[in-house]
């Protein structure tokens, strides 16, 4: 644990994004994972970054389960939700092989950088899902009830690759004809499918050394994990929707210069 101020920074930035995100995240349209990633990404090597994020994520969306998960569309969850298990473990595969590949090195004022392949694919993920954060027709985007299943695996896919699943479920997700409370229970439910099949994949296929769960990372991740219980309880009970423009500038702000500094190698080395 932290022994002074200046050590307690990654979990007062942890924390605090964890509260504020699983809250305003129920109504806002970013996912508890896109806004968390950035938070761990500052203080960790991408993979386990994407790890802890996806610790926190897990936790989260069952308590958010337990909050919601009676008003859940079942035959869209097995429609989406299965799909999107084999995907996960494919994209979770895929960021393994990816964490031991070298990249190319570089210098500036008397440092070296050297970006992680998972680092450099993250990263460019973050940057493109910051800039379609704000294009208005991206957000409307919505694809036919029939790719259903196909989404599943694609969303799958690209959660256990990157931690960034939020955006691609919504798109997939607009035109299933859901309620509002619905679609966020449903949501929920399947973003639990794809954590509980890309978690144990992490940590059968990542180098120990890469998600080695010090005692520091694993003080993290509980405060991440209270923190976002909650902001979740919170924005069930309390908040309204709402077009929280001003919080989703912030959000695209943070993922387009953190995005950049991993694929730089400035962050996550």
């Amino acid at each position: 644990m932290p022994k002074n101020g200046e050590d307690c920074v990654d979990f007062v930035v942890v924390g605090l994004v964890a509260f504020l995100a699983s809250g305003l995240t129920l109504y806002s349209g970013f996912g508890l994972g896109t806004v968390l990633l950035p938070a761990f990404a500052l203080f960790f090597p991408a993979p386990a970054a994407v790890a802890a994020t996806g610790a926190v994520h897990l936790l989260n969306n069952l308590f958010k389960g337990v909050l919601v998960g009676r008003e859940a569309h079942w035959s869209t969850v097995l429609r989406f939700g299965l799909p999107a298990i084999p995907g996960a473990i494919a994209g979770a595969l895929v960021l393994n092989l990816l964490s031991e590949q070298p990249t190319f090195h570089w210098g500036a004022f008397g440092r070296e950088f050297a970006p992680s392949a998972a680092g450099i694919v993250i990263g460019v993920c973050m940057v493109i899902f910051a800039l379609l954060e704000l294009q208005p027709w991206f957000q409307r985007l919505s694809a036919p009830t029939k790719l259903m299943p196909l989404g599943g695996l694609l969303t799958g896919f690209v959660g256990g690759m990157t931690g960034q699943q939020g955006a691609l479920r919504s798109m997939f997700l607009l035109k299933g004809g859901l309620t509002a409370s619905q679609y966020i229970a449903t949501g929920t439910m399947i973003a639990i499918c794809i954590d509980l099949a890309r978690l144990p994949t992490y940590a059968a296929s990542f180098r120990h050394e890469t998600l080695s769960l010090s005692d520091r990372m694993g003080a993290l991740i509980a405060c991440g994990t209270i923190c976002a219980f909650a902001g979740a309880w919170l924005g069930a009970r309390y908040m309204k929707k709402a077009t929280l423009g001003v919080v989703r500038a912030l959000v695209v702000v943070c993922m387009l210069l953190i995005g950049s500094g991993l694929v730089l190698g400035i962050l996550g080395a």
